[in-house]
């Protein structure tokens, strides 16, 4: 970007091509682009690169209402319990290993498995967002103030060169930190986003061990729902209990960034 402009900063052109600049700022990054054309290309690119994006979101398959990780437990159970029961649900099955695909048309290379590995991501992330967002001083083992830091450590045990912590800050969500976790048996990475109402969101990244087909898929689980796709070697997904509007905003964007 021409650093010549301060006015127009890189987050800027960020939400601008995401449409989510306000409009009295659009005015000024337009002119901005009028006088950089290298800039006004990239931006073109990336809001092309959106499209493609929301067109294969706009597909994505959920699960059935009857499976039993996804059924909603009846309105009498308080909130707290209701997440409590999801949780050791969860943990419950993963432990005996019983559960079997339910969802619709598949969109990965090997349909016949019972327990995919992208069937299973969804699962762990929601896991893991129930446990740690909850908590108040240990939510993360690497806060913000340490990301050079936490991308470096992270990247390491997971293999990943030049690991990418997404920017979040133009959607309203500011790194709160990361940690390293078991994604099928293997090293993962869980960073964590909160926004100034105190909502929290997830980002996990894993060993993609079962498909390379690149997909996406949603999954909820009462008010937590999940984005998730497969992307080479490598499993993503996002998961909080916001809107789904919000979170698919959040789930394209961090495709655009672990994906550039």
């Amino acid at each position: 970007m021409n650093d010549a402009n301060p006015i127009v900063t890189e987050a800027d052109l960020h939400a601008y091509a995401d449409g989510q600049l306000p409009e009295s700022a659009r005015a000024r990054v337009e002119a901005f682009l009028a006088d950089n054309p290298d800039e006004a290309a990239a931006i073109a690119g990336w809001q092309a690169q959106n499209g493609a994006i929301r067109s294969l979101f706009a597909d994505y398959e959920r699960a059935r209402d009857t499976d039993p990780l996804l059924v909603t437990p009846p309105h009498t159970v308080s909130p707290r319990t209701k997440r409590w029961a999801v949780a050791a649900a969860a943990l419950l099955v993963f432990a005996l290993g019983a559960v079997s695909g339910h969802y619709g048309p598949a969109l990965l290379e090997k349909p016949t498995l019972q327990l995919a590995g992208s069937d299973t991501l969804p699962k762990q992330a929601e896991t893991a967002f129930m446990v740690y967002a909850a908590e108040v001083r240990h939510p993360v083992e690497v806060f913000a103030d340490e990301e050079a830091h936490l991308a470096t450590w992270l990247g390491k045990r997971l293999a990943i060169e030049n690991l990418k912590i997404p920017t979040l800050q133009p959607l309203g969500f500011k790194l709160v930190g990361g940690r390293l976790l078991p994604v099928d048996g293997r090293p993962g990475a869980m960073f964590m986003y909160e926004n100034q109402a105190g909502e929290r969101l997830t980002v996990m990244v894993g060993r993609n061990t079962e498909n390379r087909t690149t997909s996406f898929r949603f999954a909820s689980s009462g008010n937590l729902e999940t984005f998730y796709w497969i992307d080479g070697e490598l499993g993503y997904a996002v998961t909080g209990e916001i809107s789904r509007e919000t979170l698919r905003a959040v789930a394209e964007e961090c495709y655009r960034q672990f994906t550039s």
